[in-house]
């Protein structure tokens, strides 16, 4: 996994107190985590697909949100935490199920309580899948 250096410190103590999620339930891998891009992929398995065993779209969107969260996350100060209040995706093309997804989220927009993430989702020809643009409120942490 690549780690941006700046936010070593703060991505391992993530990793290491993270427990199952959805994220790790539906198979989804971080490949790149920073403060400009964030990168996972996930399975189209079992966990993943709809009834005609291909792609939810609703898997689709958890892994976009679940990187735009750690994505805002990354870029916030300690005792903060950031929370989506609303996200969008466009379904372009389907997955079968046996195939993978990788997903790259960048920010539109980084400001002191609001982020706007864009993700694109490609298919293992690069074909692009799915794009979502997810908002984020930056909160204090409870």
């Amino acid at each position: 996994m690549q780690i941006d250096k700046s936010i070593e410190e703060k991505v391992k103590w993530f990793l290491e107190q993270r427990k199952v999620d959805m994220g790790s339930t539906l198979g989804m891998k971080f490949l790149k985590i920073g403060k400009e891009e964030m990168i996972a992929e996930m399975p189209v398995d079992e966990r993943t697909v709809q009834p005609f065993r291909i792609l939810h779209g609703g898997a689709s969107v958890a892994l976009a949100e679940t990187l735009c969260s750690v994505g805002a996350w990354a870029n916030i100060p300690e005792g903060k935490t950031a929370v989506g209040i609303e996200i969008n995706a466009n379904h372009h093309r389907s997955v079968a199920e046996g195939g993978k997804v990788t997903a790259t989220s960048t920010p539109v927009q980084i400001g002191r309580t609001i982020h706007v993430w864009e993700t694109k989702i490609t298919d293992e020809r690069g074909k692009l899948v799915c794009t979502s643009r997810c908002t984020l409120a930056i909160v204090d942490r409870k």
